[in-house]
Order: structure tokens, then sequence, then C-alpha cells
């Protein structure tokens, strides 16, 4: 992976004023979550050119760019491994990732039935319809495994929260964690869109070659949506837990493809939707 540049902050420093009833309005300084849009582009060469497709802007958190692009298009079904890319080029300056590809992802993209544009608040806005988000996955959700128990799970929340740094500066990031049986914390990513902290999780294991994530636990800091059980599926996540509630289509799925998925993960109590049989 080259890049333009060495980082970008996923952070921005701002002065505000701080207001309280009956007082003076105190003048300080501040911190919010940087918010920008990054533009996913496909690169491939044929008959002895090169060509280009922009695919996806979504809003953003700076940061593991490259990790963002491809788990985005390994979840959407473009890519099926990662030796099917040769290359990325993070570009943070202009707001665009160029990810290298063979031609047969190329022509994968013709096939989605999706109009390329997503919001930091909703991943599965412009989907052509419900049976275009479901993709087929690779992997099927093991039946026995992880066996979890559920003091293990009371903690994971903890867990997470203390590692959650950007969090701590500005209050505003969505979180997604993935542990193992055991509740030790894999790896953790943080942004202004909760589809886009998994898809980047999906694409740190794609560059370790991890997947499919049959053994894993993910936490995720708020509410459970239907594509990001959607995008768990596809990574071969068998078991999602969140602090927030799920939507009744989260529950669908997740019931289709045999996961176990708990929700409202606070203070030592849960909801267990489906999947019980891993609790141990």
């Amino acid at each position: 992976m080259t890049s333009d540049f060495d980082e970008i902050s996923s952070v921005h420093s701002l002065t505000i004023q701080k207001i309280s009833l009956n007082k003076s309005a105190l003048v300080t300084a501040d911190v919010v979550a940087t918010e920008k849009p990054l533009e996913i582009v496909l690169v491939w060469r044929e008959a002895e050119k090169w060509q280009q497709k922009s695919l996806s802007v979504t809003m953003r958190t700076p940061g593991h760019d490259e990790e963002l692009a491809l788990g985005f298009l390994f979840s959407e079904g473009l890519l099926l491994n990662r030796s099917e890319v040769q290359n990325v080029r993070v570009s943070p300056l202009i707001n665009k990732v160029y990810v290298e590809v063979f031609p047969i992802v190329a022509e994968r993209s013709e096939r989605l039935q999706r109009h390329f544009y997503t919001t930091s608040s909703c991943g599965v806005c412009g989907k052509a319809s419900l049976e275009a988000v479901q993709q087929k996955t690779r992997y099927a959700i093991p039946g026995e495994t992880p066996i979890l128990s559920q003091e293990t799970l009371y903690q994971l929340p903890q867990t997470l929260r203390k590692a959650q740094a950007t969090f701590d500066q500005t209050g505003g990031l969505h979180a997604s964690g993935l542990f193992d049986v055991q509740g030790n914390l894999q790896v953790l990513r943080e942004d202004v869109g909760r589809h886009n902290a998994l898809d980047k999780i999906i694409g740190y294991s794609l560059n370790t070659n991890d997947l499919p994530l049959s053994h894993n636990i993910l936490l995720l800091s708020g509410r459970i949506s239907f594509e990001l059980v959607q995008k768990a599926v596809m990574a071969g996540i068998p078991f999602i837990a969140a602090i927030g509630a799920p939507s009744s289509l989260a529950v669908s799925l997740a019931r289709e493809h045999n996961l176990t998925l708990i929700g409202f993960l606070r203070d030592s109590h849960a909801n267990v939707y489906c999947g019980a049989e891993r609790l141990a």
C-alpha cells in the first residue's frame, strides 16, 4: 500500500462556547470527530489500457482507509479474497482510495444492483431491492462454535470502552470490536459510520488472511442494523453482541444464517434474540 500522506487526523480541533444555566458562557477549546467523504475507485488493466470506475462515496472518519475499501468490496461480494487485489493506493489529501484489481472484479461490479452512495448513518441506503442486499456468502456459519460464557460476555463492553481512544476525546464515534472466545480484544475500529467501523475490521482480516472469522465475537457499540448482520454473515462471524437494539430485519437475517444475536448488553444483562446455544 502506498500513500500520499502519512496520517490524516481522526479528530478536528475548534473553539466553542460552553453554556450553563445562570452562568456566563465559557470560551474553550474542544475536539470533534472528523467526518470526510471517501471515494472508492476500482482500477484494472484491460486490452492494454488502464480502466477505472468510481464505486462508492462514503462519509467516514479518516484512518484505516485501505481496510475500509477492502472490507467494503468484500462485504459487497466484489472481492473473494486478498489475492484478487494487486495494489491499494490511498490518497487522503483528495479523499480517494484506488484499488487495483484483476478484470474479473470489475466484471462482478457490473452485476451488482446498487446505487453506490452511502452515508455515515445508513450504509444500506440506495439498495435497489432487498434481494440485492442479501449477497451470497462464501462461508457457512458453524453451528457449534463459538461457546462463550455469560461471565465473559458481560465483560466485553467494558473492554471495548477502555480501548476507544478517539471516543474518549470526542464522544462521537461508533466502534466495532472483534474478540476471541476468551474475551480478548483482537482488533478495534472506530468511525462516524457504524458500517464503516465493521468494514475496517473485515478489511483488516482480509489483509491478514484471517477470514472466515468463524471463532470470533463481534461487539457493536450501538444498534444492530440489517446491513451490519449482512456484513458479519459475509465474513463468517457467528456471534454478534451490541450495546443497543437490533432491528426486525437484523433478527430475521441472523436467524436465517444461524447467528447468535444479542442486544442491550449492559450491566450484566442482555437480550438473546437467537442462537442461545452458543452461550455456555
